[in-house]
C-alpha cells in the first residue's frame, strides 16, 4: 500500500513539473513573437538620424552631393549617432572618394554603396545597431 502512495505521489509531482515546463516554454514563445513584431514608422523616425548634405569629390574627379539617413535598432542609440555625425561624415567622404560615378549607377550600386556605410559606421556604435542606411538625394555632376 504504501507502494502506491509513493507510486502516484510520483507520478503526480512529474504530472506538475511536465504542466510548469509546458507554461514556460508557451509563455516564452509567446513573448518571443512579441519582441518580433516591425516597428512602427514612429519608431523608425525616432530611431533615426539625417546625415546633412555632403559635397565631395568621387574616383573620377565628378562632384556628388548627396544626404543620407541612417536608421539605428533603438532611440539611444540614435543619440549616440547623432553625436557621431562628423565621424560618419568622414566614412562617407572616404567611400565616395573610392568609387566613380558608374559604381553609384542603378539600384545595385546604391545599396552597395548604403550597406558599405552600415558596415562601416556600425563598429564604431557602443550603443545600438545601425539597421539601415537611405539615400534620402544625391546629384552626380
Amino acid at each position: 500500500m504504501k507502494n502506491n502512495v509513493v507510486r502516484i505521489s510520483m507520478i503526480i509531482l512529474v504530472a506538475i513539473a511536465l504542466v510548469g515546463i509546458i507554461a514556460a516554454i508557451l509563455l516564452w514563445q509567446i513573448d518571443k513573437s512579441q519582441k518580433d513584431v516591425e516597428p512602427t514608422i514612429d519608431d523608425i523616425i525616432a530611431s533615426s538620424v539625417e546625415i546633412p548634405e555632403i559635397t565631395t569629390n568621387l574616383a573620377n574627379n565628378q562632384f556628388i552631393r548627396l544626404s543620407l539617413t541612417i536608421q539605428t535598432d533603438n532611440p539611444k542609440a540614435a543619440e549616440e549617432l547623432s553625436k557621431r555625425e562628423f565621424q560618419v561624415k568622414n566614412i562617407v567622404i572616404q567611400e565616395l572618394s573610392e568609387i566613380t560615378e558608374q559604381d553609384f549607377q542603378g539600384k545595385a550600386g546604391k545599396q552597395m554603396f548604403e550597406e558599405s556605410i552600415r558596415s562601416l559606421v556600425d563598429p564604431l556604435m557602443q550603443t545600438g545597431d545601425i539597421e539601415r542606411v537611405y539615400i534620402v538625394s544625391y546629384i552626380i555632376q
